[in-house]
């Protein structure tokens, strides 16, 4: 039989989701965007704008944003219209386009911190020849949201990855295209990911006449 001090340990036990929002981390909509750009320009932050831009328009994962090498998506020293990753989960390449914002933001951290062809384009405190750890990615991530007065623990580095995703869905109803660019092997996967409910498919069908 259990004695006293083992019913204390237990009931001492905090769970380990004790005061964290579980689930699917949301998209940022359109305005929370360009809150935090606005902000980001202000305050002359250029590697975060680089890296919060192209986050958004490559739809990565965030252990592979971290992982981009400036060759990637700057081969010649300055930003092109498209660039293709190869993802770490998967082992499949996965294409994305740089807008031209993202673009400019791009070259400018690029030109600013000097980096070179070879070099981590993201790197934290660990020094030029390591990439920045997801984790800091998150703290940023929970810094730039906060900024504009939204709660960090609902959002996470997985919110940057479908906000353009998500944006694509709702306005073309092109499940196919959204695959591809997320880099799904399947399109269930792809449904469950973008939350898409019974209602939302058949929306989509009565737009179409046979």
């Amino acid at each position: 039989m259990p004695d006293d001090d083992s019913h204390s340990t237990k009931a001492h036990r905090s769970p380990w989701n004790k005061g964290k929002l579980i689930g699917a981390k949301p998209p940022l909509r359109p305005n929370q965007v360009w809150s935090i750009r606005t902000r980001l320009l202000i305050e002359r932050r250029t590697r975060d704008l680089a890296l919060f831009n192209l986050a958004i328009d490559s739809k990565l994962r965030g252990c592979d944003v971290v992982a981009l090498r400036v060759e990637d998506v700057a081969p010649n020293g300055y930003a092109v219209d498209r660039a293709t990753v190869r993802q770490k989960k998967t082992g499949r390449p996965v294409k994305f386009e740089l807008t031209d914002q993202t673009r400019q933001a791009v070259d400018d951290f690029l030109r600013e911190a000097g980096k070179r062809p070879g070099e981590y384009l993201f790197t934290g405190r660990r020094g030029r020849d390591r990439a920045m750890t997801t984790r800091q990615y998150a703290r940023l991530l929970a810094d730039w949201v906060t900024s504009i007065g939204l709660d960090p623990r609902v959002f996470g580095t997985h919110s940057l990855r479908r906000t353009k995703a998500t944006l694509i869905y709702r306005r073309t109803g092109n499940l196919r295209a959204v695959q591809l660019l997320l880099g799904h092997t399947k399109i269930e996967s792809t449904v469950r990911y973008l939350g898409i409910e019974v209602d939302d498919a058949l929306a989509i069908a009565e737009q179409v006449d046979v």
